[in-house]
This record gives structure tokens, C-alpha cells and sequence, in this order.
């Protein structure tokens, strides 16, 4: 078909058209057809074929472009209908509707989504009592449709009546004028759906078709209490399995409209009825049946989530609602390993958030009552989400696929999460308990506790101590006693001791005299490819909290740290934060330490660096210089020297000036490259950041190498280092003419890139070196 044929839109064209997208191999065929097909649809010729396509000997597939067609002139081409067609319009619709009420499915929901179109497009003047009509029209007894497809084709106009409101190109105006008209309209809906909900003999299918009415009716805000007749049978229908999705669907969308909570007295009478769900639900557990569970928690947390403030403030029904929450509860701890054997508990979580909310909003007087009733609540809420967090055993685990495990690491995040917003409410005596659990835990000599329960604890004081301040906890000096008793025989288990060990860094800052017991653990780590992640994160932690506690130390983490670097025992990302902690741990050193310990850090690397300057360049080593390069950078990152009672400054920069000039040799080969040259870069940024003016004797040289790299190819990290040279030497007499002769090339080669009209996103970085 040629896209460009808009004269033929023809009934015969059209039908071409379609054969050729569904059956056409060729995919440039169908692409064709298919835009052509769009041209056609919105096209005035439209109307005439829509009808054609509708005819009964046509195919399914023909019959549907027909109504999709008329779909589309009626919703997006309303003001090109005469008024006084309207009528006829609906009477054509409605006959079609009657007609493909046996038919086709799909067309003829496409056609009811037309008729609805229609009728949201004429309502209210145009069309008063339009639902009310449909209603009474496919009432009616008559012509050759039998009352049971009537009435399925009745539901389902229903269904996407409102379904369409929401996507409808309405102007605002009308949208506020049509959803009232609608709204008015749910009391000729509800006595049919309720009908039909109640009848013994009425099919499953009705049934079910009933549900998925209610789930669409009620997203335009009816009035809870104008359908709890209808919510009551739905939650009759849960009993029967085929009707137990659409019923769940049902409840939840109808008691999660943001206006029901007005209607208090309803949603009381709703939590004995999500209650009774409780037996269906243990039956479902012990069978295995994730999917009922799945649909009954799903109520429960509905109907707390959406009402717990409502609920809360029924003070004389207080013990229904503690019911309900710890109907939650049983739901958060629902026996199995998530995702693996179950997928429920985690749509608890939020549930505890919002209670919690809820009830620390209450004014003091009121809040001290609550709180006595639900701290229990949620000091078995820790516990529980401490089970679940726990691990499988080791050959299940092992069993998991990757996509599982990393489903199970986000749950665990989703836990900790909730730990520390539950902290707030259950304070200092939450570690005191995680504590005394721990004691418990490790004195027992008894073979029954495993890895995972002393894991799973760990777990709960890393979760509140990464982001509460527990410097004033009385019971972080027994914990940091108890963790070298840990037997630890397993990398989850090594790694929370790691990353327990780390959230802990600022405690142990003010607790110098701990550190003696954790820093072995650290570093005996740092040697295990496995714990790579935890150990080096924990040790750079204790570096940057602990660093002027460290120099007794110092001499033993320099060495481990050099030992697992030469033996290349981690990844690039964790090589570098441990040449951060490095930075931090020397920059607390006297300077003739800080210069032995830097000489012996860095000497390997210049070694390696002066090999691979002198090799022809190649993809391989390419690598290996980026690397040492980022390596230096990382060091300098964190390396503070700037000590007001000495000067190490120069003794430092006698280090650099001899890094320098074996970059300036790599350079000389790699210079065309622009991941080098921005490790390059990388490397003299820090350092000037960390030296300031004692980077003086450097500048001359850093000047004209970076005028050398910027003119060879224009990067925006040479303009970033260039910007540092300018904002700190620029003012200075003896530095003015390097760093102005360096500013001039930079404007030149800038200017020149603007004009050519190349790399806009230089313009960013360039304006602040003007300024």
C-alpha cells in the first residue's frame, strides 16, 4: 500500500491493506500497510467503510479496524459529527453491540468502547440518562440474541464506559461535567450488578464479568457506602476459586478510593468481614496456595493501608482493628524464603510505615495510650522481619537462580529500611533487645543455632546503626565484645560482620580503644576475594572516621593493603577505595611518614608505569595505565597534608614532580587518547585540590603540558583542571604568565570548536574559566 493513496480509501483497499499487515512476511510490507491503515482510519472516508468492514461475512481482524475506526472518529473527530446524527449514530451503535453480542469478543468490546465514546461525548444535555438506557435497552426481551449474551454485552459497555472516561480527550470543563453525570447515573448499575451478584443460577462468567464492572465503576469515586452491598458479595465470591481474582481486584479497588475513608461506618463493617478471610488464608498457607494468600493479604494491608488513621481513631472498636493488624502481622511473616516460596510479605511493609505515622501524629496524650498497645506490635514486627531477612541454608541457596538472589538482596534492603524507620518509634530499647538476642545467640553452645539467626541479628544493628546515631547506646561496647566470639564460617555471615563492623566507624572514633578488636577482622578479611566489597568499604570507613586514632595501626594496614594489591586480589572499583583509605589513613601520619609511606605505596606502580611507557601502545596496556593512573588519583583524592604546624607541601610535590615526568613520557604516546588523557587529568585535579599553593614548583610544567593536551584533542576534564589553575594561581605574580598563556591557547581552541559549530557541551565548562 503507498501511504500516499489518500484518495483510495476504499472498502477493497482497506480490507488489501489489512491482509497485507497480518500476513505479509516482508516487515517493510507491514510497516507500510500499517501507516497507511492510521491515514485511513482518521480519514472522512471512514464513515462509509467502517460499516462495510462490520458486515457478518467479514473476518474477525476486517471487523475489528471497522470498530476501532469508528472508535477513533467518534473520540478524536467528535466535532465533526452533525448533532443531528447523534441519534442515528446510536441507534446504528447500539444495533451492531446487539449484533456482536454472540460474535467476536474482541469487537465487540471495541464496539462498546465507541458506543461509551458516544456517550460520554452527548452526556449530559445531549444524552441525559444514557447509562439508564443502555440498561433498559439491553434489558429488553427481543430479536435473535439470547439473554445471557445480552447481558454479557450489557457488562462489558458498562465496564469500559467508565475505563474510557479516564483515557478521554474531554476538556476539563466537561471532564467535571460528565463524571457528576456518571456519578448520578451508579444508582441504574448497582441494583443490576447486585442482581446479578446474588443470583444462585447466574454463570461464573457473569459473575465475574459483574467484578470487573464494580473494579470500573468505582475508580470514578462512588460512594463507599452506596456499594457495600455489592463489596459484601464480592468477598462471598472469594470462596468460589474461579471468581477469586476478579472478587480480590474488586475489594481492593473499592476500598482503596482515596474519598472512602469518609465513610467510617462502612469500612467498620468491612474488618469483619476481611477477618473471616483468615482461615481461608491459614488453609491457603499450609497448602501451598501463593496465589489466595497472595489475594487475601492483599485486602488486609488494602484496608489497613488506605484506613489505619480512620481505624485507629474507632476507639471503641480498637480490638478489631489490632485484629486486623495482626492479621498483617501474619501475613509480613508468612512461612517461606521470598521470592522463592513466597511473594507476600513484602506488600506488608509499607503497612508499618503508615501505622506507625498514624499513630506518632497523634498528640502526646493520646500517642503514650497507642503506644502502649502497639510497641508490643512492633517490637514482634522486628522479630518477624528478622526471620524473614534470614538466609535459606547454604545448598538452597545455592539453588537460587541469579535473578532470585538479587530479588532476595532488594527484599533484604526493603527490611533494613523498615528496621530503621521502626527505630523511631521503639528507640535505645530495640539495640538493647537485638543485643540481648545476640548474647543469647553466641553464649548458646547448643548446636540448634545456625549461622543465619546470628546473620539475621547482625543485620538488625547494621540497619539502624548505618543511619542512627548510636553514640550514646550503652550496648555498642558489649556488641563490638561479642563479634570476634562469631564463629564465622560463611560470606554472608563474614560480610554483615563487615558491613556491622563499618556502620560502627563513628562509634569507634569516639571509642578509640575498640578498635583493637575489629581492625583484625578488617584486615584479615581484605585478603578474601569474596568479601571483597564489605572489607574494603568497612576499612575505608575506619580510615576516614578513625584516621587520628589509626598510627599505632598504621604500619600493619599499609602492609596488608600493599600485599592484596600486588596480588591483584580485587576488582578496579574496590582497588581504588582502598587507595582512599590509604589516602585518609596517611594523611593523619607525621610527614616523614606520610613520604616513606607514599614512596613505598607508589614505587611499584611508577615501575610498572616506566614499563608500559616504553611499550608500543595496545589495547592491553592501555588498560593497565588507566588503571595506575587511577589508582595515583585515588590515593590524592583523600590525602590531606595540610598540617598548620609543618610545611610538607614541597616534600610531597618532589613525589608528583617525579610521577610527572614519567606522564609526561606516557603522554607523549597516548596523547590522541582521550580515556588516558582524562586519567591524566584525574590525577592533577586531585592534587592540586589536596596541595593548593604548595603545588607552586608544578605549575609552569602542568600548564604547558595541559595547553598541549587541550590543543591535541579538546576535553572537558582538561578544562575542569584548567578552571582549578586559573580560580587558585591566577592572582599570583610569579604564576600569572604560564597561567595566562595557558588560558589563551584554551579561549583560541574553544572559540575555534564554538565556530565550527562542534561539542556545544563545552560551552558548560568553559563560561566558568572566563569567570
Amino acid at each position: 500500500m503507498d501511504p500516499d493513496t489518500a484518495a483510495d480509501f476504499t472498502v477493497e483497499n482497506v480490507e488489501k491493506a489489512l491482509h497485507q499487515l497480518y500476513y505479509d512476511p516482508n516487515i517493510e510490507n507491514k510497516n507500510l500497510a500499517q501507516k497507511w491503515l492510521m491515514q485511513a482510519q482518521v480519514s472522512p472516508q471512514a464513515w462509509q467503510f467502517c460499516w462495510v468492514l462490520l458486515r457478518p461475512e467479514k473476518v474477525p481482524e476486517i471487523q475489528y479496524f471497522g470498530a476501532s475506526a469508528l472508535h477513533t472518529k467518534i473520540s478524536r473527530y467528535w466535532g465533526d459529527i452533525p448533532a443531528e446524527q447523534y441519534d442515528t449514530l446510536k441507534t446504528q451503535l447500539f444495533s451492531q453491540i446487539a449484533h456482536f453480542a454472540s460474535g467476536s469478543k474482541i469487537v465487540l468490546t471495541r464496539l462498546c468502547v465507541a458506543l461509551a465514546s458516544l456517550a460520554l461525548n452527548m452526556m449530559p444535555e445531549a444524552w441525559p440518562g444514557a447509562v439508564s438506557e443502555m440498561v433498559r435497552m439491553f434489558q429488553e426481551e427481543g430479536g435473535e440474541v439470547d439473554g445471557r449474551a445480552r447481558c454479557l454485552a450489557l457488562l462489558e459497555l458498562l465496564t469500559v464506559l467508565p475505563e474510557e472516561f479516564q483515557t478521554s480527550r474531554l476538556p476539563q470543563y466537561r471532564k467535571g461535567q460528565v463524571r457528576g453525570a456518571l456519578g448520578r447515573e451508579w444508582t441504574a448499575v448497582y441494583p443490576l450488578l447486585q442482581q446479578l451478584l446474588r443470583q444462585p443460577d447466574s454463570p461464573p462468567l457473569v459473575k465475574a464479568r459483574v467484578l470487573k464492572c464494580l473494579s470500573s465503576w468505582v475508580l470514578l469515586d462512588v460512594p463507599l457506602n452506596e456499594s457495600e452491598g455489592l463489596v459484601e458479595a464480592s468477598f462471598t465470591a472469594l470462596a468460589d476459586p474461579e471468581l477469586f481474582d476478579t472478587a480480590v481486584e474488586a475489594i481492593v479497588n473499592t476500598i482503596s478510593q482515596p474519598d472512602s475513608q469518609r465513610y467510617v461506618n462502612t469500612l467498620l463493617k468491612l474488618v469483619p468481614q476481611v477477618l473471616q478471610l483468615q482461615e481461608q488464608l491459614r488453609d491457603a498457607v499450609q497448602n501451598g496456595d501463593m496465589e489466595t494468600s497472595h489475594g487475601i493479604c492483599r485486602i488486609a494491608v488494602s484496608l489497613g493501608e488506605n484506613h489505619s488513621r480512620a481505624l485507629l481513631e474507632q476507639v471503641e472498636h480498637w480490638q478489631s482493628f489490632l485484629a486486623l493488624v495482626n492479621m498483617i502481622m501474619f501475613c509480613t511473616g508468612i512461612p517461606g524464603h521470598y521470592p522463592v516460596n513466597e511473594t507476600t510479605s513484602s506488600l506488608t511493609l509499607t503497612f508499618w510505615y503508615t501505622l506507625q505515622d498514624d499513630i506518632m501524629s497523634f498528640e502526646a496524650e493520646k500517642q503514650a495510650i497507642y503506644l502502649q498497645v502497639y510497641r508490643p506490635v512492633y517490637f514482634q514486627l522486628v522479630d518477624v522481619l528478622l526471620h524473614k531477612a534470614q538466609f535459606p541454608t547454604d545448598e538452597e541457596y545455592a539453588s537460587w537462580s541469579s535473578d532470585e538472589k538479587e530479588q532476595f538482596r532488594i527484599y533484604r534492603v526493603d527490611v533494613s529500611d523498615t528496621l530503621m524507620y521502626v527505630y523511631e518509634m521503639l528507640g535505645a530499647e530495640l539495640l538493647s533487645n537485638l543485643y540481648d538476642k545476640l548474647g543469647r545467640v553466641l553464649t548458646n553452645t547448643e548446636p540448634t543455632t545456625t549461622w543465619q539467626h546470628t546473620e539475621a541479628l547482625l543485620y538488625g544493628f547494621q540497619s539502624i546503626a548505618e543511619t542512627i546515631d548510636v553514640n550514646y547506646s550503652d550496648v555498642i561496647p558489649g556488641l563490638i565484645g561479642l563479634i570476634p566470639r562469631i564463629n564465622i564460617n560463611n560470606v554472608q555471615l563474614a560480610d554483615t560482620v563487615m558491613f556491622t563492623i563499618g556502620a560502627l566507624a563513628e562509634w569507634l572514633a569516639d571509642h578509640p580503644v575498640m578498635l583493637s578488636s575489629v581492625l583484625p577482622l578488617v584486615l584479615q578479611a581484605l585478603g578474601n576475594p569474596d568479601l571483597s566489597v564489605s572489607s574494603v568499604s568497612t576499612l575505608k570507613k575506619i580510615c576516614r572516621e578513625c584516621k587520628y586514632d589509626l598510627p599505632p595501626y598504621a604500619a600493619n594496614i599499609v602492609a596488608v593493603s600493599q600485599e592484596v594489591l600486588i596480588k591483584q586480589i580485587h576488582k578496579t572499583s574496590q582497588c581504588m577505595w582502598l587507595m582512599q583509605a590509604l589516602g585518609f589513613l596517611l594523611s593523619a601520619l607525621p610527614v616523614e611518614e606520610i613520604l616513606r609511606n607514599l614512596h613505598s605505596l607508589i614505587t611499584p606502580y611508577i615501575q610498572q608505569l616506566e614499563k608500559l611507557a616504553g611499550e608500543t601502545p595496545n589495547p592491553s596496556n592501555k588498560l593497565a595505565i588507566i588503571h595506575i593512573l587511577g589508582l595515583l588519583s585515588n590515593l590524592f583524592t583523600t590525602l590531606d597534608i595540610t598540617k598548620p604546624e609543618e610545611e610538607p607541601g614541597e616534600n610531597v610535590v618532589v613525589v608528583l614532580q617525579q610521577v610527572f615526568a614519567l606522564i609526561q613520557t606516557v603522554l607523549s604516546k597516548w596523547l590522541n587518547d582521550s580515556q588516558v588523557v582524562e586519567a591524566v587529568c584525574a590525577i592533577f585535579e586531585k592534587s592540586v585540590k589536596t596541595l593548593l599553593h604548595d603545588f607552586a614548583p608544578m605549575v609552569s610544567q602542568l600548564s604547558e603540558m595541559l595547553g598541549q593536551m587541550y590543543s591535541t584533542i579538546p576535553q572537558a576534564s582538561a578544562l575542569d583542571l584548567t578552571r582549578q589553575m586559573v580560580h587558585i594561581f591566577a592572582s599570583e605574580t610569579n604564576h600569572f604568565p604560564p597561567i595566562k598563556a595557558l588560558f589563551e591557547l584554551v579561549t583560541s581552541v574553544t572559540l575555534t570548536i564554538f565556530q565550527q559549530g562542534r561539542h556545544s557541551r563545552f560551552m558548560v565548562k568553559f563560561i566558568p574559566v572566563c569567570h
